[in-house]
């Protein structure tokens, strides 16, 4: 195993492999050393080699001087040169040193020379068995990938450098990939600055530091197919920012990654109108459609930092609507601000909780922007019934207000406000006129059948105080 002491103290090391065979410990000196030893018992041609690597010390974008810090080797098979890192191979050491966990790691088996030279640097650039070779400069400024990158069928990254500077507060990160794959970040721990899209092949992020310097950025992968998988780290870079972007402030219900993609397609949201991850609204009202899979009831929900509201109440500034297969949210922001709408889901025929699917930020700027929320529905408003007019659930005080909803299958709609005034349809609409006056609230009701004598509320409206 690696010997983590031993690293510390290095007077206390021998890494003749006949030491390293009795103790069972030693550094990558040790392990090379011994490997090397091994392959001349067998009759296999090998050399150990030296140079610098990116390994568990190492910061994204330092510089390397001085003596070596790493030991490999190359084996001579069927005519050509190989490279692998018997330590590496191993199993890993901890951020503090003081830990070996065993992790056979088949990546550094003779793997091929140009994806090794993305951490192993020789001190001989021959043994780079690259044709033209990199210079130092090169291998400092590339990006690291990890050896968790290949594994995983990744393709390639941008930007290319392993430091990366910010663009009036924003810094932007692609990866391609073949196969559906799921990605997580964390910028300097948290994943709370950015806005993470994922694409059929790979995914896109945008991150906005919101403090000035270095800050390490992380990207983390797993297969979509994996349920139980954990992510593992494939890159990492060095994010310089000079300047903040404190309009990019995002409200801390807001869930990585952001907006629509193949994986909500998977859960039945499809044909989305905002293939976007962000909103914009100038008058605080929007409407995002889908067309829904088959048997899925939906749930939404709006959350903001600093609006004061329960989440019932958020929830009535989000209007449903369903026609067939499709389904409208129309939304009414109490207040101008950062938002995030969350939406859930469920099969109907499951008796369960409604399960999170996905999110969306919708920005107002506009401070003028100020909605009432929508009137309250009760169990008897049927999914499909719609609301024309008024959408407003706060209604003026003494004054006709015209009414229109679209309901079907019920015989007889009334509107209850100090007096009683009925509804009369036409063309699939219920439409007529009440007057606010004297009342504190407004009841719309049904008979769902001539024959009953008893009415069941369906929606509940707010009058303004005189």
């Amino acid at each position: 195993e690696y010997d983590v002491v031993g690293y510390r103290d290095k007077s206390r090391l021998s890494s003749k492999p006949i030491d390293v065979l009795q103790t069972g410990k030693s550094i990558c000196e040790g392990y090379a050393e011994l490997f090397e030893h091994m392959c001349s018992i067998a009759g296999i041609q090998c050399m150990k080699l030296s140079g610098y690597s990116k390994g568990f010390e190492y910061k994204v974008g330092q510089t390397f001087t001085g003596d070596s810090d790493h030991a490999w080797n190359a084996v001579y098979l069927e005519g050509r040169w190989h490279l692998l890192d018997s330590t590496w191979g191993s199993g890993s050491v901890d951020d503090s040193l003081t830990k070996f966990t065993f992790r056979y790691n088949e990546f550094y088996f003779l793997t091929h020379p140009a994806l090794f030279i993305n951490n192993h640097f020789p001190d001989n650039s021959n043994w780079q068995l690259l044709k033209p070779t990199l210079t130092l400069k090169d291998f400092e400024n590339n990006m690291l990938h990890k050896s968790n990158f290949y594994m995983l069928g990744l393709l390639g990254a941008q930007p290319e450098t392993a430091v990366i500077q910010t663009v009036n507060g924003k810094a932007s990160v692609s990866v391609d990939c073949r196969s559906a794959t799921l990605f997580m970040f964390k910028l300097k721990g948290t994943d709370e600055h950015g806005l993470m899209t994922l694409k059929k092949h790979g995914m896109k992020l945008d991150i906005y530091p919101q403090k000035t310097g270095s800050h390490k950025l992380q990207i983390f992968a797993k297969p979509a197919k994996a349920s139980e998988a954990v992510y593992k780290c494939v890159l990492e870079y060095a994010v310089e920012c000079k300047s903040v972007d404190k309009a990019m402030r995002f409200p801390k219900d807001l869930h990585q990654p952001v907006g629509p993609s193949w994986f909500t397609e998977r859960q039945g949201f499809l044909r989305p109108s905002h293939p976007n991850p962000v909103i914009h609204t100038n008058d605080g009202r929007c409407s995002v459609t889908f067309t829904l899979g088959k048997d899925i009831s939906v749930l939404a929900s709006l959350h903001c930092d600093n609006s004061g509201l329960t989440e019932d109440a958020s929830r009535r500034h989000i209007m449903q609507i369903h026609r067939g297969n499709q389904i409208e949210l129309k939304i009414h922001l109490p207040h101008a601000g950062n938002f995030v709408l969350k939406i859930y889901a469920k099969k109907k025929s499951d008796p369960g909780n409604y399960d999170y699917i996905f999110n969306y930020l919708i920005t107002c700027l506009n401070t003028e922007a100020k909605w009432p929320a929508f009137p309250q529905s009760y169990s008897k408003w049927a999914e499909d019934y719609e609301i024309l007019e008024p959408l407003s659930g706060l209604l003026p005080a003494n004054r006709n207000v015209q009414f229109k909803l679209k309901m079907h299958g019920i015989a007889k709609v009334l509107v209850q406000a100090e007096n009683t005034y009925p509804l009369t349809q036409s063309r699939g609409y219920w439409e007529g006129t009440c007057n606010t006056s004297g009342c504190r609230e407004v009841f719309v009701m049904v008979h769902e059948n001539a024959n009953h004598s008893f009415y069941s509320h369906v929606l509940k409206y707010e009058v303004e105080a005189q």
